[in-house]
């Protein structure tokens, strides 16, 4: 059986039990039925992950005894800036799930004229947190040791003012350009819009924050599907994710 992997809040020291928030500890004893001296791992987003054993266990708490940490860097040494349109149903929390794998760094989401999504007040807050709890299961499951950082939605004009990459991509389909033969970059940003596409204007702005067209083929890509073949490219070319385990 796989060891679990759980995120936790809370500092973590060897060798003082810790016991484990209701969700976490619901999740190992609920679904997962582990017993009293069951092995898991912990980490808190510090980029280390400790080895545990459960020291006690009821139906609402589950105490832990963390071993030495082990250091884990399993971050890639390309930092993609993903600003994404907010889109409908799950396939915002498809994009957040699957990009956290893929390694991005920090999450945006993004609001545009064509943005079907509209989040006020109360929803943001719990937008905000639904989302987070994604990222944290994705790092459980991909075996990350350090969360992505999550922003608060921003309107597109608002975060191309505040783009700081060293490169910065704007996917479209009427782009024409591919990745370009620049030296390995420390950071990219790359804006993603909504179904219905950023508009001409919008382009227009993102060209004039020093964003370049990208196009990924001829196909057109649905809003969940181009970030994901974007994320994995640039980590194929300039991130960890090319045969020899490093980048150009």
């Amino acid at each position: 059986m796989r060891i679990p992997r759980i995120f936790t809040g809370q500092d973590i020291t060897a060798g003082v039990i810790l016991q484990l928030e209701a969700g976490a500890s619901a999740h190992l004893s609920r679904a997962l039925r582990l017993n009293v001296g069951d092995s898991l791992c912990l980490f808190n987003g510090s980029g280390s992950e400790w080895p545990c054993q459960i020291s006690s266990i009821n139906k609402k708490h589950v105490g832990v005894m963390p071993s030495e940490p082990l250091v884990r860097d399993l971050e890639s040494p390309l930092k993609i800036h993903l600003g994404i349109a907010i889109s409908r149903g799950d396939r915002m929390d498809m994009v957040i799930q699957k990009s956290t794998e893929l390694g991005v760094t920090t999450i945006t989401p993004i609001l545009t004229e064509r943005t079907e999504v509209k989040l006020k007040g109360e929803r943001v807050q719990k937008k905000l947190q639904h989302w987070r709890q994604i990222t944290i299961s994705a790092c459980e499951q991909s075996g990350r040791t350090k969360l992505p950082e999550l922003h608060s939605p921003r309107q597109v004009d608002q975060w191309l003012q505040h783009s700081d990459g060293e490169l910065r991509f704007v996917l479209h389909h009427r782009g024409a350009a591919g990745l370009n033969t620049a030296a390995a970059p420390a950071s990219v940003d790359l804006l993603i819009g909504p179904e219905g596409g950023l508009t001409p204007e919008e382009i227009d702005a993102a060209s004039g924050h020093g964003f370049q067209s990208l196009t990924l083929g001829p196909r057109v890509l649905r809003t969940e599907t181009a970030p994901l073949a974007a994320i994995a490219i640039l980590q194929a070319r300039w991130g960890d994710m090319n045969p020899s385990g490093k980048a150009d």
